[in-house]
């Protein structure tokens, strides 16, 4: 039996990408910041937080428009790298 292949996605295509990571009063501005180098053009209607329940964590949902896998690649590379993300989703 072959395995399913994943969905392929066609660019360019909004994306919706979570980034969670310790919660501190710069963390959205930070991810923002960091995802706006990738893919610039991002409205305050494309960003929703969420802190977790005791508040020691916050995931950060923002709908990019994506141009490739590169593109997602390097953006996720770069917030993985930094140390203060957790998990990009």
């Amino acid at each position: 039996m072959s395995e399913p292949k994943a969905p392929k996605i066609e660019f360019p295509c909004d994306y919706v990408i979570k980034v969670i990571g310790d919660a501190a009063p710069d963390f959205v501005e930070f991810v923002v910041g960091v995802v706006e180098r990738h893919a610039p053009g991002i409205s305050n209607d494309d960003v929703t937080v969420k802190d977790s329940r005791g508040g020691r964590f916050a995931s950060v949902n923002l709908k990019i428009l994506a141009t490739g896998e590169p593109q997602l690649k390097a953006l996720f590379e770069e917030l993985k790298a930094s140390g203060r993300v957790h998990m990009v989703l």
